[in-house]
């Protein structure tokens, strides 16, 4: 025994030297393995699945999605998360765009294998197809009117269903099925819908499928391959909306601002309330509104609404949602609730955005700024609180100045604020500017950094088919007037000449569907721009 403790030392170091020097020569030829991947769907979630080495490790997962391939000297890729893996399985975080996932071990000196190919998510097909989330099959059968729930198609703006009482002659594409058609319809305008099967009840077999289409409902890819629906007749009805949080993107912040999403009920409804609370509901889907909600509000919009207020206090919130109809009686009953954070900053934060929807959030006329795949503060490559508020002014984001930014004590504060103001006929471009100066002034006064970006161009004739809205005709000038304006700040960066159609007349349609915000694709390419100058940033 006294002899092992002698030479334990000896036996640990000779055997950590053997480790150390098979890992670091890659005598055991580890890189030329190949990591056998897979997914797999449990419930609502995927698991990625890989054949694991021989040698002992752990393993790390990084998730990554494509950049534009635009902006100059971009990376390929943007990290938005990495965790470890003990065992050969991982549940990917949920998102809304096409992600892929890069897989490394490690062994105790360190990296030891890295895949040599990325894996891609398989919800997000080519050509775009929606992948159906919920499934009704004999275990799970449906009720007479399911609600149909499918993983989001970017940039998509609404969707159709086609019912069927069989498979169609040929899966997917783009026409509907001549020989099986029940019913169809395109004003889905969320990735889901509920759908009211009674009238086929009788039917031997009912099917579903579903494609995206674009603002002039033109084919955004293919239809899904055909699902099965087993109905249980006899299955309780759902009567209260379902709170849509099937596609939340990775490092989910809530913004100042919270917005509210849903996907509504197939019913006479003729209003939506949204109720928030500081604590869950005693009682899950009851008819009463509760007694002590910190606020509740009732919107025409059928599946969102936005939080009139800021939410800076730290904290867990819940929120919830019911149908009313055009007498303010509630149909059915509240939906579930749903839980948000927000997050305490004791010692401030390091970067802060502030201005009006583009900054917000959302886009492609549908999704909300609760779409976090439409944010471009979801592709920086820095964390960042969003003090943004949709329909602002630049007058009226100069007007939150103390109430919105301060409490943050930023170190940077991003600003873009002015386009409303540009389509305006009745705001000129000096107002803009004086509010702009004045935001740059109180940022310097309470030792904030102010980063402006130039204000990108708009395109009159999107804004006119998506808001229905005329757009001042003199803004070609007055962009010109503000940017000349920003451009002579010390710390700006400069947005503006990457969003041009190739007339360099306007904004790009292929960038923008309503003309106003940028899509994905331009949220982006915003984000790329911002990341190659994060020199200008107060550290």
């Amino acid at each position: 025994m006294k002899n092992f403790l002698i030479f334990a030392p000896l036996i640990a170091f000779f055997t950590f030297l053997m480790i150390y020097i098979a890992e670091a020569t890659d005598v055991l030829l580890l890189n030329e393995e190949r990591l056998e991947t897979s997914f797999k769907t449990e419930g609502e979630h995927l698991i990625l699945s890989w054949k694991p080495l021989f040698y002992p490790c752990k393993y790390k997962v990084e998730t990554i999605s494509r950049t534009t391939g635009v902006i100059p000297n971009s990376p390929e890729y943007h990290k938005f998360i990495e965790e470890s893996a003990i065992q050969n399985s991982y549940q990917v975080p949920t998102c809304a765009i096409p992600m892929y996932y890069l897989i490394s071990a490690y062994g105790i000196t360190g990296k030891i294998y890295e895949s040599p190919a990325i894996v891609a998510n398989p919800n997000y097909p080519t050509p775009p197809k929606p992948v159906p989330i919920y499934h009704y099959t004999i275990e799970n059968p449906a009720s007479l009117m399911p609600f149909l729930v499918w993983h989001c198609v970017p940039e998509a703006v609404c969707y159709e269903v086609e019912i069927l009482s069989a498979p169609p002659e040929i899966e997917g594409g783009i026409s509907l099925s001549k020989m099986f058609h029940l019913s169809s319809t395109q004003q889905i305008f969320t990735n889901g819908w509920q759908a009211d099967l009674r009238p086929f009840q009788n039917q031997i077999s009912i099917y579903w499928r579903v494609r995206a289409l674009g603002f002039h409902h033109e084919p955004i890819g293919e239809f899904c391959k055909a699902e099965p629906i087993i109905i249980d007749v006899t299955k309780k009805i759902p009567d209260c909306p379902l709170i849509n949080n099937f596609d939340q993107m990775p490092n989910f912040r809530e913004p100042l601002y919270p917005v509210y999403d849903w996907i509504p009920l197939n019913a006479k409804a003729a209003k939506y309330e949204v109720e928030l609370l500081d604590h869950k509901p005693p009682i899950e889907n009851d008819i009463e509104p509760s007694s002590n909600s910190l606020w509740r509000q009732t919107t025409l919009d059928t599946a969102s609404c936005y939080d009139e207020y800021g939410r800076p206090f730290a904290g867990d919130y819940y929120w919830r949602v019911r149908a009313l109809d055009e007498k303010n009686n509630p149909i059915g009953t509240w939906s579930d609730s749903s839980k948000f954070t927000v997050d305490a900053y004791e010692d401030g934060v390091e970067v802060a955005v502030f201005g009006d929807s583009i900054s917000h959030g959302g886009g492609a006329v549908s999704y909300s700024p609760y779409a976090l795949e439409y944010s471009y503060l979801t592709y920086l490559d820095f964390p960042t609180v969003n003090l943004s508020r949709s329909g602002d002014t630049s007058h009226t984001t100069l007007e939150r100045f103390e109430s919105d930014v301060l409490h943050y004590r930023p170190k940077n504060l991003i600003i873009l604020t002015g386009t409303n103001s540009l389509r305006a006929s009745n705001i000129d471009a000096n107002a803009v500017i004086d509010d702009l100066n004045e935001i740059g002034r109180k940022c310097l006064q309470n030792n904030i950094r102010p980063i402006f970006l130039t204000l990108m161009p708009i395109n009159p004739t999107n804004i006119k088919n998506a808001f229905h809205t005329d757009t001042d005709p003199k803004w070609r000038e007055k962009l010109n007037e503000i940017n000349s304006f920003i451009r002579s700040q010390k710390y700006y960066i400069d947005l503006e000449p990457y969003f041009y159609d190739i007339y360099n007349m306007k904004l790009d349609d292929r960038l923008s569907v309503d003309g106003l915000h940028p899509d994905i694709h331009g949220k982006k390419m915003m984000a790329e721009i911002i990341n190659q100058r994060k020199d200008l940033f107060l550290k």
